[in-house]
């Protein structure tokens, strides 16, 4: 396959040049004009009335003055009389023709008859004037025109087909599952613009599977410690049946199936670019809604935007049950702002704050702080053992979801204490 490709570039550098020849030549002879040029006929006809002995010399006369022009001039001279009887000749005689055209042929090749004043004809043809003398030379120019072209060809369709095939090296392997692999960009043209598109597109499909690989490996450590409790409620719960033991069994079933269920939101919101069912979401009344629902103050305006309503709902609650979990007794406060043609929705507590070395970090998923356990992230996002955002995926998602519909999220700290979490979206108008 690889050869092919190099040989089809090859030989179409060389197609094109064969079909240039050719069409140069159709040209060139359908344009050539064979007949001696007017000057030419003039000034030989000139030289021969002055060279020649007059009228009525003897043959041998003629002859030696034609001996004498034919050490100068490589042609063939026949002077015939005006009853068309030879009066001599420089090399084999021409043969007469009826009647002086201007263009004569004398046997192969192309000359001329040209009338003197005193009634003789000269009759003249260039000895290297051969039968396809300019055919033969212009194929043999062409020939070697393409030959030429052949030799500094190869090495630029080799390089050509050289980088097409390290690109196609470099896509089979990450077909065969080599994550890092690239293909080296060389120059600015269309294959180079292909390079830096494989190379985008495999960097994205690395950063997908290694958020996947560690969202996965996170997750499966992050479902030992409900289980576990699980297993000893269970244990416990066969020797007595205790309703407290019972209901912290429900607690953590119910913590289980909810980690599950992020962990397969993150997985469908990690594989798709954009809200797949796009509508009008009152951002005000979603925003007011899900205050009420956690007890939290509301305070804004009208705003719209596009999106999908109930990963905006989820974006709100993992705030809000993220401020809750840190601030336990001081009520968060939901602000809805339009600055700039976007949304600004702001949830604020009264927690401990994030530090500003972690404000970025603690949407990564399962991220915990130094000295934090199982189930404890420790940071105004993580959280403690109860709820899903205990667990490290509610932050990750937030940010999340608000790419996914163009937006941003990032945490800001709080004047008095305590964190502001601000997601930034593009407003339906805008």
């Amino acid at each position: 396959m690889r050869r092919r490709l190099f040989l089809q570039v090859y030989l179409t550098m060389l197609a094109i040049v064969v079909l240039f020849g050719a069409l140069a030549a159709i040209g060139w002879w359908l344009t050539d004009d064979d007949a001696p040029e007017a000057d030419l006929r003039r000034g030989l006809g000139t030289l021969l009335a002055e060279a020649l002995p007059p009228p009525g010399a003897p043959q041998g006369e003629i002859e030696a003055a034609l001996a004498r022009l034919g050490r100068d001039i490589d042609a063939r001279i026949t002077v015939v009389g005006a009853d068309g009887r030879l009066l001599g000749s420089l090399g084999e005689a021409l043969p007469a023709p009826e009647e002086p055209p201007a263009r004569w042929r004398a046997g192969p090749g192309h000359g001329f008859a040209l009338p003197l004043p005193d009634g003789r004809l000269v009759l003249y043809r260039a000895t290297e004037d051969r039968p396809h003398a300019k055919a033969i030379g212009f194929l043999a120019a062409l020939a070697g025109l393409a030959l030429a072209v052949a030799i500094g060809a190869w090495p630029l369709a080799r390089r050509l087909a050289r980088r097409l095939e390290r690109l196609q090296t470099r896509v089979e392997a990450l077909g065969a599952g080599d994550l890092a692999a690239r293909v080296e960009v060389e120059g600015r043209d269309e294959i180079a613009a292909l390079a830096r598109s494989f190379n985008r597109a495999a960097a994205r499909i690395q950063a997908l599977v290694d958020a996947q690989r560690d969202t996965l490996a996170a997750a499966s450590h992050e479902l030992r410690s409900p289980l576990a409790r699980i297993r000893m409620a269970v244990e416990l719960l066969a020797e007595n049946g205790d309703p407290r033991l019972r209901a912290r069994i429900e607690r953590d079933v119910e913590d289980l199936d909810a980690l599950i269920e992020e962990i397969l939101l993150a997985s469908r919101l990690s594989t798709r670019e954009g809200p797949v069912h796009r509508e009008r979401i009152d951002l005000q009344a979603l925003s007011a809604e899900e205050a009420a629902r956690a007890g939290a103050a509301f305070a804004g305006g009208p705003a719209a935007v596009d999106g999908e309503g109930r990963l905006l709902a989820r974006l709100l609650r993992n705030l809000l049950e993220n401020a809750a979990r840190h601030a336990p007794g001081a009520p968060a406060r939901v602000e809805l702002a339009v600055r700039d043609g976007r949304a600004l929705l702001r949830v604020l507590d009264r927690g401990p704050g994030v530090p500003e070395a972690e404000r970025e970090r603690i949407f990564d998923p399962f991220y915990r702080r130094p000295g934090g356990h199982a189930g404890d992230g420790g940071t105004s996002g993580t959280g403690s053992d109860e709820g899903v955002a205990g667990a490290g995926l509610g932050l990750s998602l937030v940010r999340q979801i608000a790419r996914r519909h163009g937006g941003e999220a990032r945490c800001l700290p709080r004047e008095g204490g305590g964190a502001c979490f601000e997601v930034s979206l593009p407003l339906r108008d805008a």
